[in-house]
């Protein structure tokens, strides 16, 4: 069953959101050559701590930090460690909010000094299919037509989808019904109602889509060693169209 949220939880996670995309504004900021990933957890907590919420990944199912903090080749989960981010490298920092009991999740990708054409164009596809899979998040749409919205829009600029990850149903719980994959055939699945709220991200590959886990347990990483970018909201079925919840 997908849960239906009451117009309060909309409300609730609308603020949870809300405070998610500030901690980010933020925490985005701080982004440049010779900080380390560490630094970006640290600042994440303080600044998810002083809005009177909880970093919703920490500690979940052992994850040992707030953010999840990927470069280059890692594709999500990455875990925060003392490694210094380099000129030329792209950095995906996907966060989580629980507030009173609402969640929110978000995540981006960003260049760092001088990226080459190949990367800025991987993180440009990779936010554009974001947007595009959004569109798709109206009631009377089939689940799926996100999905598909995604996959056609990356594989036509040259990129592959990420089939071991995908997006999930989100609010009360930070994973909920259904799975959102980035990939798939149109008009296929449960169809998408008024009150729904989904996290849709696209994890979009250089090269194959295929993975692997590193040895931490956590961190996935492409199996050709290109590069992965990655882009996530949190978005609400209304009777208006798709609500960015983290915009």
């Amino acid at each position: 069953m997908i849960p239906i949220k009451s117009e309060k939880d909309l409300r609730m996670l609308e603020r949870s959101g809300h405070i998610l995309s500030s901690v980010m504004r933020k925490v985005q900021k701080i982004v440049r050559p010779g900080i380390t990933t560490l630094d970006i957890d640290r600042l994440s907590e303080e600044l998810i701590l002083k809005e009177d919420a909880v970093p919703a990944f920490k500690g979940y199912n052992g994850f040992p930090a707030t953010a999840c903090v990927s470069v280059n080749e890692e594709i999500v989960h990455g875990i925060p460690a003392p490694r210094k981010i380099l000129d030329g490298d792209i950095v995906s920092i996907d966060l989580g909010v629980n507030y009173q009991g609402y969640f929110s999740d978000m995540a981006l990708t960003l260049p760092v000094g001088q990226v080459g054409e190949s990367k800025k164009k991987l993180i440009e596809v990779t936010r554009k299919a974001l947007d595009i899979g959004i569109k798709q998040a109206c009631a009377g749409n089939y689940l799926s037509d996100i999905s598909h919205s995604i996959q056609s829009f990356v594989e036509g600029c040259g990129f592959s989808v990420v089939r071991q990850f995908v997006g999930h149903g989100i609010g009360i719980a930070l994973h909920e019904e259904p799975e959102v994959p980035n990939f798939g055939e149109a008009r296929l699945g449960p169809l998408l109602k008024k009150g729904m709220v989904l996290a849709i991200e696209p994890m979009v590959n250089m090269g194959s889509w295929e993975c692997l886990i590193e040895g931490n347990g956590w961190t996935a990483v492409t199996k050709d060693g290109l590069a992965s970018a990655h882009f996530e909201h949190t978005v609400a079925v209304t009777e208006k169209g798709p609500l960015i919840l983290t915009g």
